[in-house]
């Protein structure tokens, strides 16, 4: 039979962290990246992400900054602009900016002959975006990659963790290789909820 240990609702969270530090035990990450991964494991019940994680020396750092400035931070669905806690940013002056859904995306994507993430990521090189986090299209990461080396886009951070079979894992791997600041996670392994993860890890941080 199986035993629950009764919690009460305001220390789940904690208690979930004491699990997750106690099973990882000891790690090379700094504090504030393990942070980071810990909200990670927290929000996907997979430890693998503390071997599979990739964070540019300046990752964390760039990324308090962006928010403490107010920026924005663009998402590549949706359901990750849900995710990002709305509130934390706004305490800041920043929001999040998601054009995925966008009736001018859809258009930009059809005159290009691409994909709508790709569009979406081209129409919001002038929004004041600090931070772009990507958990769902690599076609969205390698536009980004793509506008930066043309110097047209000058992101703080940039957040690549895209899950699936096509381009995934290529996607990241090539953004691991970027001078500029970055977090990422190698592998077939991320998506949507590890992107939010690390946002609201950094806006805790904030």
């Amino acid at each position: 039979m199986v035993t629950l240990q009764p919690i009460a609702p305001h220390n789940i969270e904690a208690e979930s962290f004491r699990i997750i530090e106690h099973e990882l035990g000891p790690t090379n990450f700094t504090p504030e990246e393990f942070a980071v991964v810990r909200r990670i494991i927290h929000a996907t019940g997979d430890f693998n992400f503390a071997e599979t994680l990739r964070f540019h020396p300046q990752a964390v750092n760039a990324g308090l900054t962006a928010i403490r400035s107010g920026k924005n931070i663009l998402v590549d669905v949706n359901m990750a602009a849900s995710g990002v806690s709305s509130t934390l940013l706004a305490r800041f002056g920043g929001r999040v900016i998601c054009r995925i859904a966008e009736a001018e995306t859809a258009t930009m994507a059809n005159a290009n002959r691409t994909t709508r993430s790709d569009a979406a990521m081209s129409r919001s090189i002038a929004d004041n975006i600090g931070i772009v986090a990507v958990g769902n299209a690599p076609t969205a990461l390698l536009k980004v990659m793509e506008l930066i080396d043309q110097d047209l886009f000058k992101p703080d951070l940039v957040i690549g963790v895209p899950v699936g079979f096509v381009n995934a894992a290529e996607s990241k791997e090539i953004l691991a290789e970027q001078p500029y600041p970055f977090i990422t996670a190698l592998g077939r392994k991320g998506g949507t909820p590890v992107a939010v993860a690390v946002i609201n890890a950094l806006l805790r941080l904030a």
